[in-house]
């Protein structure tokens, strides 16, 4: 509804599928509108030129509908009265609760400056074991998971959600079904830990460019707790995919060349405004970003995995294991290039070349299956690695392995000793003594 003495314009020089423009004048890039009641965005000044995106689409918009402008960019009221809470893309409340009361801050800013960021040195612990032993995660890291669409990533991301051992934890979901959401709200009810978490849904019924505004309200909400509060905050954003679709789709409709794979040419820097947004800040606070991208028939190269492998800090790759029937971390395509700054040092003294032993033994698996795949014999030492890689895969890389760093470095070490002699495995020789079983 218009404002007392809120100009209204009704000439709308052009209509896309997507989009309008007006002839304005007074109006700042990203700002506000409704047109015919619609919320709108702006995303092209010319000279008093202006197009504006319309959330909803066009259809039904007629020439001489009003144009409202609202002075403002999206924004989000920040407050403690945030936890615990489910909203949309606009950060309305959908859980039935009331408007929760704070600081009313725009969406979408900078990054933070990287003279006022700390080197990551921080364990963020998630409770699964293909992750924390292999794959480890640091605090002010950004890593995605790749995964196909039919593999269960929404269930690890509430599991990484309800064990990760952090203050807050913001969950961006995008293109989400009604069924996914009402999961990640009843596990987490279920759960009894809705007052650290929060949650920006956009769902299938939704505007697919709806989907644009939730990573930047989660990490504005992000940003508030890690900056004004000092806490450390994970943030869960699924399904970047869906992100990038979005682009597309407003790309396509305004008429611009597409790049590779249909995507805008906009693609990398899109995603590194997200993804930069992960820091360790001096003060104590820090930001964790871990994305699901799906992949396209485990499409490695198309343009969303490849852009997003260009600008994080490793990947986490799902994989279904045949031999135990479970989705595991797949240590070989998985990649921590931050695990180095806490494996061994925040964590116990041997962690490292467990993990490498392991790994190492895991791949001698992989050389034995080939080898039987394809009729050769089998030595001794080839079956005890078969029989190894199963009780690796099924007892600590199954993503439903919940251990914590302690408990899976011992499980190690006990799998070790069934499967092998103290000199197969390659380590030193004081850790050997101290731990072998």
């Amino acid at each position: 509804m218009a404002r007392a003495f809120q100009k209204i314009y009704t000439h709308i020089t052009q209509i896309t599928k997507a989009t309008c423009s007006i002839k304005a004048t007074n109006v700042g890039y990203d700002e506000l509108a409704t047109v015919e009641g619609r919320l709108a965005q702006v995303v092209k000044i010319l000279g008093d030129e202006v197009t504006l995106q319309i959330f909803e689409g066009t259809e039904g918009i007629p020439t001489n509908a009003e144009v409202i402008f609202m002075g403002k960019a999206p924004s989000l009221k920040v407050g403690e009265q945030l936890a615990g809470r489910f909203f949309n893309a606009y950060g309305d409340p959908i859980d039935g609760g009331p408007v929760p009361e704070g600081e009313e801050r725009p969406i979408g800013g900078p990054s933070v400056n990287p003279v006022r960021r700390k080197q990551p040195s921080d364990l963020i612990a998630t409770g699964i074991s293909g992750i924390d032993l292999n794959n480890t995660l640091v605090s002010g890291q950004k890593i995605p998971f790749f995964a196909d669409p039919d593999q269960p990533f929404n269930q690890v991301m509430a599991t990484v959600a309800l064990r990760a051992k952090t203050d807050k934890i913001i969950l961006g979901g995008m293109g989400m079904t009604n069924d996914d959401y009402l999961y990640f709200k009843n596990v987490f009810s279920n759960a009894g830990a809705l007052d650290r978490i929060i949650s920006f849904m956009n769902t299938t019924e939704d505007p697919a460019v709806e989907r644009l505004l939730v990573p930047d309200m989660a990490l504005t909400a992000a940003e508030y707790f890690a900056v004004d509060k000092n806490e450390k905050v994970l943030v869960l954003l699924t399904d970047m995919t869906s992100y990038a679709d979005a682009l597309s789709i407003v790309s396509n409709r305004m008429d611009q060349i597409p790049s590779k794979d249909s995507m805008p040419g906009s693609l990398y820097s899109d995603l590194a405004k997200i993804y930069e947004k992960a820091a360790q800040f001096p003060s104590g606070g820090s930001i964790t970003i871990v994305a699901v991208t799906t992949l396209s028939g485990g499409d490695i190269t198309h343009a969303v995995p490849d852009n997003t492998g260009y600008i994080t800090e490793g990947q986490l790759f799902l994989r279904r294991d045949s031999d135990v029937g479970k989705v595991i971390v797949d240590p070989f395509r998985s990649l921590s290039r931050l695990k180095q700054l806490v494996q061994g040092k925040k964590t116990r003294e041997d962690h490292p070349q467990v993990m490498n032993a392991a790994v190492r033994l895991y791949a001698d698996a992989a050389n034995a299956k080939t080898k039987l795949e394809n009729g050769f014999d089998l030595t001794d030492y080839d079956q005890r690695t078969l029989s190894f890689a199963k009780d690796y895969s099924d007892k600590l890389l199954a993503i439903d392995v919940n251990l914590d760093t302690e408990e899976m470095l011992d499980k190690t070490w006990e799998l070790l000793s069934v499967h092998f002699k103290p000199a197969e495995v390659n380590m030193k020789k004081e850790l050997v003594d101290k731990y072998w079983r």
